[in-house]
C-alpha cells in the first residue's frame, strides 16, 4: 500500500479496478513527446475534457487525500513540498525604527533603604528575673543572719530541688535512670555533715551516698546499670557535695559574712560579665559551648568581681585586706565563669536551654547553682588560706 494513500478516504473504483491516470501534454512517461499533435482525438470522460488543456493544480496544492495512485502503479516521485516554518522558531520582527538591534544593558538596581537596626534583647523576662533575685536574697539573707541552722536547711532544700531537676532530665533526653532517692537523702546528710562535722563529714556523707546509689540500682534490672550509676555518683558530686562547702564556710566566727561575701562576689561576677557583655561583646569565648558569651563579659566578670572582692575583704571578713579581696575576686570570676561554660555543655549535650522552669525569668534552681557550686570550694579554700578557718 503506498504511503500517500495513507488514511486517505476510499472512493469508487479504487479497488475493483484500475483508473486510468490524466494524460500530461509533453510528458514522456506517458508515450507523448514534444511533437505530438496537438489536434489528435482525446479519449472523452470524466477524467478528459476536449478542447485546449487546462491548467492543473500541481499535486503539492491539492487537498489533501485528493491526489491518489492507483494501485499496482510504478514508482512515483515524491511531491514537492514548501519549506515550513519550524514551530519552535519564534517570529522575527523587524526592530521599531530608532531601536538597537542588540539587549539593552540592565538598568542599576535603585538604591534601597538599609534595615534600621534591631536593639539588642536580653532574651528573658527581666522584670520576672528581677523579682525573683530579690525575693531569693531576701529570703538568704534572714535565714543567714537569723539562724545558722535554717540557712542550713535552705541549703538541703536547694540541693535536693535541683538533684531532682538533673535527674528528671537526664532519664527525658538520655534515657538515664539515677536512682533519686538514695541522692536526695545522701544529698540532705551531706550538707549537715559538712555544717557539724566539717570536711571529714562532708567526705563520708559523699562515700555512703555514692555505696547507697550502688545498691538501690541493683533492685531493677541490669541493662543500663553502668551509666546510671556513673551518672548518680557524678549528680552526687556536682550538686550536694560541692554545696557543703557553703555550709562548711558558715561554721567559722564570721561565717555568715563570709558565705555574704561568697555570694556578693558571685552575683557581681554574673552581672559584670552579663551587662558588659551586653553592651560591648563582639568576640565569642566559647561559640561551641555558649554562643552568648564573649570576651569582653569575661573581662567585665574579673573587673567587677576584683572591685567588689578588695571592697568585702577589707570590710566584711575580719583580718582581711584589700589585695586579698583582689585574688579573691579574681579567682571567683574564673571559677564562675567555669561553672556556667559546665553547665551550658551539660545542657547542650541534652539539647535543652534551661534546667527547670521552678523560677521565671531564671529557669531552675540549677540554672542559679551553675556558678555557685564550683565557686564555693574556691571561696572556702582562700579564706581558710587568707584568715584562717576560726
Amino acid at each position: 500500500m503506498n504511503d500517500s494513500s495513507w488514511g486517505a478516504p476510499q472512493q469508487a473504483g479504487y479497488w475493483g479496478q484500475t483508473r486510468p491516470m490524466p494524460a500530461v501534454p509533453g510528458d514522456p512517461a506517458d508515450g507523448g513527446t514534444q511533437d505530438d499533435d496537438p489536434g489528435a482525438a482525446r479519449t472523452g470522460g470524466p477524467l478528459f475534457h476536449d478542447g485546449a488543456p487546462q491548467p492543473q493544480t500541481p499535486p503539492h496544492r491539492q487537498p489533501y487525500g485528493t491526489h491518489q495512485q492507483p494501485y499496482g502503479a510504478g514508482p512515483h516521485q515524491q511531491p514537492y513540498e514548501a519549506p515550513q516554518p519550524r514551530p519552535y522558531d519564534p517570529p522575527r520582527t523587524p526592530p521599531a525604527h530608532g531601536t538597537a538591534t542588540q539587549n539593552p544593558e540592565p538598568m542599576p538596581d535603585a538604591p534601597q533603604q538599609a534595615p534600621a537596626p534591631q536593639k539588642k534583647s536580653a532574651g528573658r523576662d527581666l522584670s520576672a528575673a528581677i523579682g525573683v533575685g530579690v525575693g531569693l536574697g531576701v529570703v538568704i539573707i534572714a535565714s543567714l543572719f537569723v539562724v545558722k541552722a535554717v540557712f542550713v536547711g535552705v541549703i538541703a532544700v536547694a540541693v535536693v530541688v535541683g538533684l531532682w531537676e538533673l535527674t528528671k532530665r537526664l532519664e527525658e533526653r538520655k534515657g538515664i535512670k539515677a536512682p533519686l532517692v538514695p541522692l536526695a537523702i545522701g544529698g540532705a546528710a551531706m550538707v549537715v555533715a559538712g555544717y557539724v562535722r566539717g570536711a571529714e563529714g562532708a567526705w563520708v556523707a559523699m562515700a555512703l551516698t555514692a555505696l547507697a546509689v550502688l545498691v538501690w540500682r541493683m533492685t531493677e534490672p541490669p541493662e543500663g546499670y553502668l551509666k546510671d550509676v556513673t551518672a548518680g555518683v557524678f549528680a552526687a558530686f556536682y550538686v550536694p557535695f560541692l554545696a557543703t562547702f557553703v555550709a562548711m564556710m558558715l561554721t567559722a566566727g564570721d561565717g555568715p559574712y563570709r558565705v555574704l561575701t561568697f555570694l556578693i562576689l558571685t552575683v557581681v561576677s554574673d552581672t559584670g560579665a552579663y551587662a558588659v557583655g551586653w553592651r560591648f561583646g563582639k568576640h565569642k569565648l566559647a561559640p561551641r559551648i555558649s554562643p552568648g558569651k564573649t570576651r569582653e563579659g569575661l573581662f567585665g566578670a574579673v573587673t567587677f568581681a576584683m572591685a567588689a572582692g578588695a571592697l568585702c575583704m577589707q570590710f566584711l571578713i575580719d583580718g582581711g585586706a584589700w589585695w586579698q579581696g583582689l585574688l579573691l575576686g579574681l579567682a571567683v570570676a574564673a571559677s564562675a565563669t567555669l561553672g556556667d561554660l559546665g553547665e551550658s555543655m551539660i545542657k547542650r549535650d541534652l539539647g535543652i536551654k534551661d534546667m527547670g522552669t521552678l523560677l521565671p525569668g531564671h529557669g531552675g534552681i540549677m540554672d542559679r547553682l551553675d556558678s555557685l557550686l564550683p565557686t564555693a570550694p574556691v571561696v572556702w579554700l582562700l579564706m581558710v588560706a587568707f584568715v584562717g578557718s576560726a
